[in-house]
């Protein structure tokens, strides 16, 4: 397959680099966005463009025929991600985001861990991720391109709640925003009808020192699952003392999700793993969690 690389940021060579690893995919030496859509021999292009042109881009890319990889957020507004989603459906052709977070090995095996069952349902659950404001693109402290910190960095983790417990009944978030200097963080709740609650917290931090890391903590009837990337390995913490290091599979994650999504494109096939429409939902949770929080923690109601 032929596939156009949209994009050669940061996340465009990172995909790049996971391209090369792929048998039986070229990337096609061109990066004018009009020209690779246009190509009639370009079966697929990978969008890794600020955040604002994503739906756009995706669009036209699926009017000409191709299938769509973009990277994550999907949109800045849920209108825009559902119009992506319909485009799909009518070319049909493959429509998938870039959620890798669901492709890492470390939440690979707490996914597996609870869907096995083996530990009950789960009870309260924390996921953070923190790094410094990024500087290798001026367009990211834009939030009218990028959506801020809090939005590009923890759609992630709002992501993968939606993949592990599904939709929350309501939202609450405290947080603060000071964009000039680097620095959007919050402290997000997740409240769901069955009594579990998702704290979402972490954000961009001061620039250029402030070091990246990402953890979870899942608490569940019979267990405590958790991570660390500052020095713990996927560990299961049993109610009757035992200690259970979670075996990972060896895999990039990057590598994973692209090779996952051209496997869909080969076989027409919806990407169920990571399916568009709970993209969709994590851009509407994200916008709820940043109006939560310019509302100093006000309830606000899910409607998915």
């Amino acid at each position: 397959m032929r596939v156009g690389v949209l994009g050669r940021g940061f996340m465009g060579r990172t995909h790049l680099k996971a391209l090369a690893e792929l048998p039986d995919i070229q990337v096609v030496d061109e990066r004018d966005i009009a020209k690779v859509i246009a190509d009639p021999t370009v079966d697929a292009v990978d969008i890794c463009l600020p955040t604002n042109l994503h739906a756009p881009v995706a669009i036209e890319a699926l009017r000409a025929g191709k299938h769509v990889l973009v990277e994550k957020p999907m949109a800045i507004d849920k209108d825009a991600a559902w119009q992506m989603i319909a485009q799909a459906k009518k070319r049909k052709r493959v429509l998938m985001v870039a959620q890798v977070l669901r492709f890492f090995p470390m939440y690979v095996v707490l996914r597996e861990l609870l869907l096995s069952g083996r530990t009950g349902k789960p009870c309260w659950a924390m996921f953070r991720r923190r790094c410094a404001a990024p500087a290798w693109a001026a367009w990211m402290t834009d939030p009218a391109q990028s959506g801020g910190g809090v939005f590009d960095l923890l759609i992630h983790d709002i992501d993968l709640c939606l993949h592990l417990f599904g939709k929350p009944e309501t939202v609450t978030a405290t947080g603060y925003e000071a964009l000039a200097n680097g620095v959007d963080v919050i402290t997000a709740e997740l409240h769901y009808s069955a009594g579990l609650n998702a704290v979402i917290t972490g954000g961009w931090h001061h620039p250029k020192s402030y070091p990246f890391s990402m953890e979870y903590t899942v608490v569940t009837e019979n267990g405590t699952a958790e991570y660390s990337s500052l020095g713990c390995a996927p560990t299961l913490y049993l109610a009757d003392g035992g200690v259970e290091t979670l075996a990972m599979k060896e895999q990039d994650g990057y590598r994973a999700e692209i090779e996952y999504f051209f496997d869909c494109c080969r076989r027409g096939e919806i990407p169920s793993l990571c399916p568009p429409e709970e993209s969709a939902n994590a851009v509407a949770l994200a916008l709820w969690v940043l109006e939560s929080r310019r509302r100093n923690g006000e309830r606000i109601l899910c409607q998915l």
